[in-house]
């Protein structure tokens, strides 16, 4: 979503007369864009904003001036103190806010002191945003939800991304002809809870995030559909069968559990237990046989006991994923769990991390492997290291690297699976691929 937030800002500063730059020091104004799921992410902020700094400084003694800026969830969470701890700092402003740039930079242009807006507010800003520019590449990001209200015990999303917002259908759907209009033809849909789509359709009723794909997949040049991320518990029909139903959708979803452990998912205040998860996506691939998964999971939560553990090593082996993203717990201020009992030991935290790791990478070479003599339709969107060589996308996500021709640069192309490594695959050019080719029955 930070990605889709940072090209919004550049459509809305191109009309002041500033164009992107490669190179910070080159720049007369700097954005940092910013998350603050966790610690680390928050803490590389402040450092980055130490080495801006000393450009800064350089471009003023050369008689020049670069405003710098901290947008996004850091800046929402900890705006004051950004301002404290970097005094350097000209504008900090949050995620809902950034349509109101133009004010920002002509107040921190006037030098009449760093600017700093973190309301939400009252309006949508899709509202007030121009058309976005165009597309950058062949793979483009449209966001259709934003905010959360499940408030999970270790998540700051909701008091930094506010309450759930769902843009109406006719406003995504017009999105996406422009980016298909520009060059995009897969468009990924952003939400911090995407599955929770209501928004208001054509009919005057609500949509689904299911009757949105269906409407999605009916524009012309449009040939791939992904969302991410996904919440469990809101996963309901209408989506299981738009898996089944509509070849434009990926057979690949992402499906947060965080645990294994129906005590932690209470303690996480999670809406669903590790049965309800192992129900859903036997629903879920009954319905698309092809379908694939990959999941977030914490451990070290407060209070985890190795018995809680080993239900999240079952959970894994009983569900299958074929990529993951899993973290060591980290207390994030102010949120309710920062403040739990029974906080785990780094050191047991570590131990732990390393053998679910050790279990889901295995299952990633698996699957990998798994794909080999499999053709499968790769949207070849960069070039490679070496020459001639193109990397892309599989259906399920995974890098494809393949000898192809610099024309096939943006092309949907079948190749055949040649190897499967612990994290990419290779293939060979079998032929182009139509939009609507299958990407097969696994192996």
């Amino acid at each position: 979503m930070n990605v889709y937030d940072s090209a919004r800002m550049v459509d809305v500063l191109v009309s002041l007369g500033f164009v992107s730059t490669e190179r910070p020091d080159d720049a007369d104004m700097v954005i940092l864009n910013t998350c603050h799921i966790r610690e680390k992410a928050a803490e590389k902020v402040y450092s980055e904003l130490g080495r801006l700094r000393l450009l800064k400084e350089a471009k003023v003694r050369a008689g020049g001036r670069m405003i710098l800026a901290v947008a996004g969830c850091v800046a929402q969470a900890e705006g004051a103190e950004i301002l404290e701890r970097a005094p350097h700092v000209d504008m900090v402003f949050g995620p809902q806010t950034y349509h109101r740039l133009p004010e920002m930079v002509a107040r921190a242009s006037r030098a009449a002191g760093a600017v700093l807006d973190t309301d939400f507010p009252a309006d949508p800003k899709f509202d007030h945003l121009p058309a976005p520019g165009r597309a950058e590449a062949r793979a483009a990001f449209l966001t259709v939800q934003e905010g959360c209200d499940k408030f999970c015990t270790f998540c700051v999303v909701p008091y930094t991304r506010g309450a759930e917002y769902s843009r109406p259908v006719d406003a995504v759907v017009a999105e996406a002809e422009h980016l298909t209009g520009a060059g995009a033809c897969e468009i990924t849909l952003l939400g911090q809870n995407v599955n929770c789509y209501h928004g208001e359709g054509p009919d005057g009723r609500e949509w689904g995030l299911g009757a949105l794909i269906r409407r999605l997949a009916e524009i012309e040049g449009l040939e791939r559909i992904r969302y991410t991320t996904s919440y469990p518990a809101d996963v309901d029909d209408e989506l299981i069968a738009a898996h089944a139903e509509v070849p434009k959708l990926m057979p690949f979803l992402h499906l947060p559990v965080q645990s294994g452990s129906d005590r932690v998912l209470a303690a996480m205040n999670r809406r669903h237990g590790a049965g309800d998860y192992r129900r859903l996506t036997e629903k879920l691939r009954n319905a698309r046989p092809d379908l694939a998964l990959s999941s977030d999971f914490i451990v070290g939560f407060p209070g985890e006991t190795d018995d809680d553990f080993r239900a999240t090593l079952r959970l894994v082996e009983d569900v299958g994923f074929i990529q993951a993203y899993s973290f060591k717990y980290s207390p994030r201020p102010g949120t309710p769990a920062a403040a739990m009992p029974d906080q785990v030991e780094d050191a047991v935290k570590g131990e732990r991390l390393a053998e679910l790791q050790d279990l889901l990478n295995r299952q990633q070479l698996a699957f990998n492997e798994a794909c080999v003599g499999r053709v499968m339709p790769v949207l070849l969107d960069r070039r490679g290291r070496r020459p001639g060589q193109m990397v892309g996308r599989s259906p399920y996500m995974q890098p494809v690297h393949t000898e192809a021709s610099e024309e096939s640069l943006g092309a949907l192309v079948a190749l055949r699976i040649a190897a499967g490594y612990a994290n990419s695959l290779s293939g060979d050019v079998v032929d182009r691929a139509g939009p609507a080719m299958n990407a097969g029955n696994p192996a």
